[in-house]
């Protein structure tokens, strides 16, 4: 008689401790339906309520949520990384996550949306420079056009504000090497030290692979690889010290008076210049033939010792029958937002075309065939000043 009554207690057990389990599961389920988006961020706060809802089943259905909380905030983390990663690197955005959760013994599965932190504001955002307004609504918080053989200004928006220019220095980089007389058939290893050890992004020219200078310097401009414009700086006499020392003094030889450089890539916001300065580093860089021919190619393919690996223009624009670009770079980081200069010729008149700290990954080059636009059609829209047209910029 015990034994049946001791039974029946233990069944009596078991299904209320499933029941307060299951309510446990639900609640924690309607509580993630009914939380916001932006509080998918891993944040510990949020975690603890939802524990305390889960206190009557001694937790058990808290855990998986932690997991799921913890992993969000690795993906956060790596999605920062990753943002921060120069022309053609993925940008960070919204994604959607299966959780899979169980109760009494049956799987589950939903799709929820994950909110990755926004991407921190760039150096024209923090000074307001996108609050400039002008009548072609560029995206481009900086934008300045001059007639090449005349030098007269077409276009002007906070062309003397100074800003992080991101890979636009790579043009400045490889004026250097060409100054060097450095023979072009050289051959180049990638090392350790030619890592991004500061954005920490990555790279498809791995360590060991071994290009000649023409090829490094080929890929550097059409496809803004950053480690072989690392590696020519340390195969430069003297090395990288040497060469960012010649980068600066070729720059103030140039007049560029807003400019200084700290690294051969640009993967550094305190590589800053203006639009004023870039229309002449442009206009220096157009001079050489070999830059003009390789920042417009459309792909190039080189082997590394290892494999051969194709590459593509970051710029899209090259690969438009409609333009005539005889010389362009693109550029990004986080701090510059997205860059563009290009030398092109539109209705048989040469022009430079600076626009920097452009927001969304496609807008600078809208904003270049905006002003192109506006160009064909005489320009006869009010031309705009910059803001600060009387000051020495940010």
């Amino acid at each position: 008689m015990k034994t049946d009554m001791f039974s029946s207690l233990k069944v009596i057990h078991g299904a209320a401790r499933s029941t307060a389990l299951s309510v446990a599961v639900s609640m924690v389920i309607a509580a993630a339906f009914a939380t916001p988006v932006s509080t998918f961020a891993a944040t510990p706060a949020t975690t603890a309520k939802t524990s305390k809802h889960a206190k009557a089943a001694k937790k058990p259905a808290a855990a998986p949520a932690d997991k799921v909380s913890s992993k969000k905030a690795a993906k956060g983390a790596a999605a920062k990384t990753v943002a921060a990663a120069d022309d053609d690197a993925p940008r960070a955005s919204v994604k959607r996550k299966r959780v899979t959760y169980s109760s009494n013994g049956r799987h589950h599965s939903v799709m929820r949306r994950v909110a990755y932190e926004p991407r921190p504001p760039t150096v024209g955002q923090a000074f307001g420079l996108h609050d400039t307004p002008d009548a072609l609504m560029l995206r481009s918080s900086v934008a300045y056009v001059i007639d090449q053989n005349t030098g007269e200004s077409l276009f002007d928006k906070n062309s003397r504000a100074v800003v992080p220019i991101a890979s636009i220095t790579k043009l400045m980089t490889s004026m250097v090497v060409l100054d060097s007389k450095e023979p072009m058939t050289d051959q180049i290893e990638v090392t350790d030290e030619d890592r991004d050890y500061e954005k920490n992004t990555g790279s498809r020219l791995s360590v060991g692979s071994v290009l000649s200078r023409e090829d490094m310097l080929h890929i550097a401009l059409m496809a803004s690889e950053n480690r072989a414009a690392a590696a020519l700086s340390r195969y430069f006499p003297g090395g990288r010290p040497a060469f960012l020392a010649a980068m600066n003094a070729k720059a103030k030889q140039l007049g560029m008076t807003d400019t200084h450089f700290e690294n051969p890539t640009g993967l550094t916001s305190q590589n800053v210049s203006s639009a004023r300065d870039l229309v002449k580093m442009v206009n220096a860089a157009y001079q050489y033939p070999m830059i003009r021919k390789f920042s417009t190619d459309h792909s190039y393919e080189v082997y590394t010792g290892k494999r051969s690996l194709a590459y593509n223009s970051t710029n899209a624009l090259v690969r438009n029958p409609t333009w005539d670009i005889g010389l362009q770079k693109t550029g990004f980081i986080n701090e510059a937002g997205e860059c563009l200069v290009m030398q092109a010729t539109i209705h048989g008149r040469p022009m430079i075309i600076v626009l920097l700290d452009s927001s969304g990954k496609y807008s600078r080059f809208a904003d270049a065939t905006r002003l192109r636009t506006w160009l064909d059609n005489g320009g006869d829209q009010p031309r705009i000043t910059s803001a600060d047209a009387g000051g020495s910029g940010t």
